[in-house]
């Protein structure tokens, strides 16, 4: 029971702006499940959601998968709007960036958890990246220069 109420939570976060435990419940209920508002709470610590900002402006319950692509349209939209050029050497990917910027849109890039991204290390104005191949290298580079 637990377990379904879960994947119900979660479902319920990552499809409707859900902003208190209460509006929580309700939907819940809705949905056939009969808890408690002390449920509900322990479930949300069990779950490890968040409060987040939502696009409109407004704080929201998220789980980690919806802040995940959060953190992937933050970078992307950091990323075009700070950074200059893109160019790969073996498996080593380098980003020029507006003087001052490499930090922050390195940081961001970090929150991606891109898996072929082995490590990264910025400067005031370049990025310097370790990819696990060439190829991914050369992949990298392809999606950073779109974003350009």
């Amino acid at each position: 029971m637990k377990s379904s109420r879960h994947s119900k939570i979660l479902e319920l976060v990552n499809e409707y702006d859900i902003n208190t435990q209460e509006e929580l419940l309700n939907r819940l209920t809705e949905s056939g499940f009969k808890v408690t508002q002390a449920t509900v709470s322990r479930d949300i610590k069990e779950l490890r959601l968040l409060k987040t900002l939502g696009p409109n402006g407004k704080y929201r319950y998220t789980s980690g998968v919806r802040r995940s692509l959060d953190n992937q349209s933050g970078f992307e939209n950091l990323f075009s709007s700070s950074s200059l050029s893109v160019e790969s050497a073996e498996n080593i990917v380098v980003v020029k960036t507006m003087s001052g910027m490499a930090q922050a849109v390195c940081a961001s890039l970090d929150n991606t958890n891109n898996e072929n991204i082995i490590g990264t290390i910025a400067g005031d104005d370049t990025i310097f990246m370790v990819v696990k191949t060439k190829a991914d290298a050369v992949q990298l580079v392809g999606e950073f220069r779109k974003l350009l």
